[in-house]
């Protein structure tokens, strides 16, 4: 009987443990062409839940203040897609960028790794007239 209850005890244990979120992108990184300063880049990243419980994704960080990230509000579901929109101003901004943006959320890893990169052209020195 001892055994009997151990046994269901081990298996409630790791059916508890199996129903995890796992966060999964298509890519998880983007890569842009050259693009003039001052534009903005409006891009999305598709996300999949390949978990057996549902992904919720708190919140997000990234290195500066010129990205923006909207996530989606409702928890995603096992086997379900979402997006993660990203806005990059590139004003200010220019030759190489390499940029990260970490997204907390209830998955295995706690905190997920997003990036993009791109080349931005800076504007032309204006030059002043000679008088």
């Amino acid at each position: 009987m001892k055994g009997l209850i151990l046994i269901l005890i081990v298996l409630k244990t790791a059916f508890v443990f199996g129903q995890v979120a796992v966060f999964s992108a298509k890519y998880k990184t983007i890569k842009f062409p050259k693009t003039p300063e001052g534009e903005q880049l409006n891009f999305s990243y598709e996300i999949k839940n390949k978990g057996k419980a549902p992904l919720e994704l708190y919140s997000w960080e990234a290195e500066c203040t010129c990205t923006d990230v909207i996530l989606p509000s409702d928890p995603i579901l096992p086997g379900e897609f979402a997006t993660i929109d990203v806005v990059f101003d590139t004003n200010g901004k220019y030759f190489f960028q390499n940029r990260i943006i970490y997204i907390k959320s209830n998955s295995r890893k706690k905190r997920e790794l997003l990036r993009f990169k791109v080349y931005v052209e800076p504007k032309p020195l204006e030059e002043k007239p000679t008088p």
